[in-house]
């Protein structure tokens, strides 16, 4: 069974910046894909970025340049380094590992406003 749990969202002024992180147990391995979604109510979710070991990481071109992913394979996590945030980058983020099937985590909650 595989579990995913996130943290570190929370509410940040324009222009700050948060970490995300989210644990994988069960069968996830360095070669599986993990990365992030985000939502908002009433939209559909959208892509930010994924990394699959020994490949380049990708992301959404409206966090390019801004956001980071990385991964440590020793705790079988990712993270999305989030700086310069926006109003606009306001939505519930989820993980995801891609293994045969999408995996989810519960959603962290990241609110950018002052």
């Amino acid at each position: 069974q595989v579990q995913l749990v996130e943290s570190g969202g929370g509410l940040v002024q324009p222009g700050g910046s948060l970490r995300l992180s989210c644990a994988a147990s069960g069968s996830i391995f360095s070669g599986n894909a993990m990365g992030w979604y985000r939502q908002v109510p009433g939209k559909e979710r959208e892509f930010v970025a994924h990394i699959v070991s020994g490949g380049l990481p990708n992301y959404a071109d409206s966090v390019k340049g801004r956001f980071t992913i990385s991964r440590d394979t020793a705790k079988n996590t990712v993270y999305l380094q989030m700086n310069s945030l926006k109003p606009e980058d306001t939505a519930v983020y989820y993980c995801y590992a891609l293994r045969g099937i999408f995996y989810w985590g519960q959603g962290t909650q990241v609110t950018v406003s002052s």
